[in-house]
């Protein structure tokens, strides 16, 4: 089962070194991993996506308190948060298919950032699965290149928070 931890640490130097190394040392593997300062420039938020059980990610949220840089982990369940990530691909058209990639484009709220006779240039944001959607449509028109950021996530108000 997947499992998405956001975790707020000090903002210095080797911070994410650190909370990656204990994932290393432990043999977990991270799916994702994306860092950010927050709006106190000397706290960074950092989304890690891991697959485990709760055992595992119980320990692993244990382990990850004890280390000096840590001040919070919350396991964001999915139903409790709002969690994003962002796709760019460039993908190739032809004249006979460019409204039919178009079509997917517009059904999935997809952002054409770049149109040329033979390509599209795209930024599409949503969840995992929302992004592995719509990968996975514009597999059909030739995918050129494609850049995908780690998943981010946010608890909504009425949960625990921070």
């Amino acid at each position: 089962m997947k499992y998405t931890l956001s975790i707020l640490v000090n903002n210095h130097h080797g911070v994410m070194s650190h909370v990656s190394g204990l994932f290393t040392r432990r043999a977990y593997n991270i799916d994702s991993i994306a860092v950010g300062v927050t709006d106190n420039p000397e706290i960074s938020s950092m989304t890690i996506v891991l697959d485990g059980d709760d055992f595992t990610v119980g320990q692993v949220k244990n382990q990850l308190l004890k280390l000096p840089d840590v001040l919070k982990v919350q396991d964001m369940a999915y139903a409790g948060s709002v969690q994003r990530e962002l796709v760019l691909l460039s993908v190739t058209i032809t004249e006979s298919n460019r409204t039919e990639a178009l079509t997917v484009c517009d059904g999935f709220g997809a952002k054409v950032l770049e149109i040329t006779e033979d390509s599209l240039l795209l930024e599409f944001s949503g969840n995992s699965r929302q992004v592995g959607n719509m990968i996975s449509l514009m597999k059909q028109f030739g995918i050129r290149e494609i850049s995908r950021t780690g998943q981010i996530a946010i608890a909504y108000r009425n949960q625990n928070s921070f």
